[in-house]
């Protein structure tokens, strides 16, 4: 009985081995196949604006090819046996699972919006398209994640817009001046410069300050290449203070003074280590192609942002004013995601949005109505600083918490799966306990 029972034993581990060996042969040639077919449905890309969203929608026909192609793989994979797969084939599993219910999802809204299609479409914001509110809960799950709702994301929009003004106050009453006082400072020409080349010096001088300190606590931050800077030139983002494009971290200068407690906040999150270190590490990470296909938009963004915050806590900030700026900013930020969507879903008029705005913004009108517009041309956008920061936050808390490594470790977690899905990434990170 024993011998034919460890027989037994040793036939059991060989089938499951020749099965688990079969599967990670066979999803290779799933993945290659859905590639393929999902090339030749020419489904245009989400972009930000959402006129081009929907002027991009295909008709009934190329609908119905692309409902019966996500069904097909679907069923494929519920019947291919996940427990098989190596760690990069269950990613790729999860991934492709999460985006076909998103196109499914898509594909209801798009089969709906038939009835519309012969109408002229607004460019005043989704509130005056049919199926607005539909087409925002859609813009959301896109540049968020498929686990967001509009009213709590309002609703968190509003906590952070108090806890950005507490912090706010908290740094007044840290310069020792009055209201008043600190006010005129903050006005005085000490924060201004309108020459290029100053400009550019003061970014060398706080690159200068803070890079030293970024190897410790993010991997592989010696492979990154030197940052451009440059002047940014008119066009669409000509009217934020900076951005960053091929390796340049472009700032802004045109009809008012550079303030310089800009400097800091905006090196941190357009160049090092935002936007261009995690665009280069992901050049150093082993991504898919199906990686590649399905960009998670509000990656990027929530990255950059969260180094925004972990700066307060690792002293990259060199005095208050620069700790000011970057919650001047922030508090814009907060206000955003209240509008986004007040304007968005909950038909807010632009008066409405004022209102809220000056309650935390005042004197600042022409910044609000320049981003009231661009809230309503690119709904969704704006709350990805926001909501990827927070989240990246907490997950620093807990993985600390919990003792599974250290600060750099955590970035290394974080970083080398690149942009994926925050509830996809979130699982990925915290898969496994600490051995």
């Amino acid at each position: 009985m024993t011998g034919r029972f460890t027989r037994f034993l040793l036939y059991a581990a060989c089938l499951l081995l020749f099965n688990c060996c079969q599967a990670q042969e066979e999803w290779p040639q799933l993945v290659e196949s859905f590639l393929k077919d999902y090339n030749k449905l020419q489904i245009t890309p989400l972009t930000v604006a959402y006129l081009s969203n929907i002027q991009s929608v295909q008709d009934t026909n190329g609908l119905a090819k692309q409902q019966a192609l996500f069904q097909q793989f679907r069923q494929q994979l519920s019947d291919f046996d996940q427990g098989s797969l190596s760690e990069i084939q269950r990613l790729e599993y999860d991934l492709l699972e999460y985006h076909l219910a998103l196109h499914e999802k898509r594909l209801a809204l798009e089969t709906n919006w038939q009835q519309y299609r012969t109408l002229p479409i607004s460019d005043q914001g989704l509130a005056t398209v049919p199926l607005g509110k539909e087409w925002y809960r859609y813009h959301l799950l896109t540049w968020l994640d498929a686990s967001v709702n509009p009213d709590s994301l309002f609703a968190f929009g509003l906590r952070e817009s108090e806890r950005v003004y507490a912090a706010m106050q908290s740094v007044q009453s840290r310069s020792g001046l009055d209201s008043l006082g600190f006010t005129m400072h903050l006005r005085s020409e000490e924060f201004l410069e309108e020459t290029p080349e100053a400009i550019e010096t003061a970014i060398q001088a706080y690159a200068d300050f803070v890079e030293p300190q970024f190897a410790q606590y993010l991997p592989d931050f010696e492979q990154t290449p030197p940052v451009k800077v440059a002047q940014g030139a008119p066009g669409p983002l000509a009217q934020t203070p900076a951005y960053y494009r091929n390796a340049t971290f472009f700032y802004n200068l045109f009809d008012y003074p550079f303030n310089l407690r800009q400097i800091a906040f905006l090196y941190l999150h357009e160049a090092n280590p935002g936007h261009h270190y995690e665009i280069s590490h992901r050049t150093l990470s082993k991504q898919s192609p199906l990686q590649f296909t399905f960009y998670s938009y509000g990656y990027g963004e929530g990255w950059a942002a969260y180094i925004e915050d972990l700066a307060l806590e690792l002293g990259w900030y060199r005095d208050i004013y620069d700790e000011y700026g970057k919650w001047e900013w922030d508090m814009i930020r907060s206000v955003r995601v209240v509008l986004d969507v007040g304007l968005n879903y909950y038909d807010w008029t632009d008066e409405e949005a004022l209102v809220f705005w000056n309650k935390y913004l005042p004197e600042q009108e022409h910044i609000a109505q320049r981003e009231i517009a661009r809230m309503k041309r690119w709904p969704a956008q704006v709350i990805s600083y926001k909501y990827g920061s927070q989240l990246m936050l907490a997950w620093k808390d807990r993985w600390l918490a919990e003792k599974r490594g250290s600060l750099l470790e955590f970035h290394q977690a974080v970083l080398q799966y690149g942009p994926l899905p925050f509830s996809i990434l979130e699982n990925l990170i915290f898969k496994s306990q600490k051995s």
